[in-house]
C-alpha cells in the first residue's frame, strides 16, 4: 500500500521546482503516463484482499485528481509567466511601420477648396439628386421645348418605371441648376447657397470632354439684388482662389435662365496674359458663366412677379483643376493613376 499524504506532498514540492514545459511534461509522464506511478498504483489493486480494494481505488482516484490539478495549475503558470517576458521584450520606443494613408482626390480638394471661399462669405452648401425631372431640368429655367439640350442625344433619359405616366420624365441632369429651382420651391428668400455635384451628358470621351464630370452652382435671392453685386461677389471669389494679381473680364452671353448673362475670362495665371499654350497665345482663360436670374425662373417657383431678384453662376471643377494645375486631359481624372494622384 501506498502512503498517499507522503506522495501528494512529494508531488507537490516536485512540481514546485518545474520551470518550464518540457519538465512539466517529463512530470506528467513520471506520474499518468503508461508506466508511471498511478500506473503502478492501479496494478497493485490486484494484489490486495477483494473487502480492500473499494477504498484502495477510490484513494488512487482522489490523488489521481490531484495531479492532473498540479499539472494544469503550473501549465497556467508557465503560459502567464511567457506572455509577461514576452511582453516585457516589446520595445515601445522602436519606430512601426508606415502604412500609406490615402489623402482626398483632387477634384474633392478643389470642391471643397471652393466651397470653403462661399461658406466663409456667407453661403450654405446644398446638394440635390443625379435623378431629375425634366421641368426640373430644363422647363423650369426657361429652357425652350426645341432646344438641342433638350434631345435625346444631348441628355440621358431614364426609361419610366410606367409607361402609361407620360406627365414626368426622368433623366439624369445635365447640370446643377435644377437645384435652383428645388430649393426656391422650398424656402423664400434670402436665399445664398452653392451646390457641387455631379453632372452627365452623352458626350463622347476625349482629352476635354467626359460624359460624367462635376459642376458647382451658386444661387443667390434676395430684394435688390444687382449685376454689380454678382461682379463684386466673383471677383472676390476668383482673387481669392487664383490671388490678388489675377485680372478679369466680363463678357456678354446668353443663357436661358439669365438676363443678362455673362461669362468670365480671367488673365492667364500661367503666362501672366502675355500669351501662352494654355491660354491660346490670347492671354485669357475662360473660367465660368454667370447673370442674373431669368423672371420666368422666379415664375415657374411661384415667387411674386418682381418682388425679388437673384443671381447665379455656374463653374466645371474639371475644369478649374485643369487650369489651376496645367493639367491637359479631363480622363486623367478617372484613371486612378497613383501617379498622378500622388502629386496633389
Amino acid at each position: 500500500m501506498f502512503d498517499y499524504d507522503k506522495e501528494k506532498t512529494a508531488s507537490e514540492e516536485k512540481i514546485a521546482g518545474v520551470a518550464d514545459e518540457k519538465l512539466l511534461e517529463a512530470f506528467r509522464i513520471e506520474y499518468l503516463g503508461k508506466k508511471g506511478l498511478i500506473a503502478a498504483m492501479y496494478s497493485n489493486l490486484g494484489a490486495l484482499p477483494g473487502e480492500q480494494k473499494p477504498e484502495e481505488g477510490k484513494k488512487i482516484n482522489e490523488f489521481r485528481a490531484v495531479i492532473a490539478q498540479l499539472i494544469e495549475k503550473k501549465k497556467n503558470e508557465l503560459t502567464a509567466k511567457k506572455r509577461q517576458t514576452t511582453q516585457k521584450k516589446l520595445d515601445v520606443t522602436i519606430p512601426g511601420v508606415s502604412r500609406q494613408v490615402g489623402h482626398a482626390h483632387i477634384l474633392t480638394q478643389t470642391i471643397n477648396e471652393i466651397c470653403g471661399i462661399f461658406e466663409r462669405l456667407g453661403f450654405g452648401i446644398q446638394d440635390g439628386p443625379e435623378i431629375e425631372t425634366e421641368f426640373n431640368n430644363f422647363t423650369a429655367l426657361n429652357i425652350p421645348s426645341d432646344h438641342p439640350s433638350r434631345d435625346g442625344f444631348d441628355t440621358f433619359y431614364l426609361k419610366q418605371s410606367d409607361p402609361t405616366d407620360k406627365k414626368i420624365n426622368l433623366l439624369l441632369r445635365s447640370h446643377t441648376s435644377p437645384t435652383q429651382i428645388r430649393i426656391m420651391k422650398e424656402n423664400k428668400p434670402p436665399i445664398a447657397v452653392v451646390v457641387p455635384g455631379k453632372v452627365y451628358r452623352p458626350d463622347a470621351v476625349d482629352a476635354s470632354h467626359s460624359f460624367m464630370f462635376h459642376q458647382i452652382e451658386g444661387l443667390l435671392v434676395d430684394r435688390n439684388v444687382r449685376f454689380s453685386d454678382l461682379k463684386g461677389l466673383l471677383t472676390v471669389f476668383l482673387k481669392r482662389l487664383f490671388g490678388e494679381e489675377i485680372k478679369m473680364r466680363f463678357r456678354p452671353h446668353y443663357f436661358p435662365f439669365t438676363e443678362p448673362s455673362a461669362e468670365i475670362d480671367i488673365s492667364c495665371y500661367i503666362c501672366g496674359g502675355k500669351g501662352c499654350s494654355v491660354c491660346g497665345r490670347n492671354g485669357w482663360l475662360e473660367i465660368m458663366g454667370c447673370g442674373l436670374v431669368h423672371p420666368k425662373v422666379f415664375s415657374s417657383v411661384g415667387y411674386p412677379k418682381g418682388k425679388y431678384s437673384g443671381l447665379a453662376f455656374g463653374l466645371g471643377v474639371e475644369r478649374m483643376a485643369m487650369l489651376r494645375h496645367g493639367i491637359g486631359d479631363i480622363r486623367i481624372f478617372y484613371e486612378n493613376d497613383l501617379r498622378f494622384l500622388n502629386q496633389f
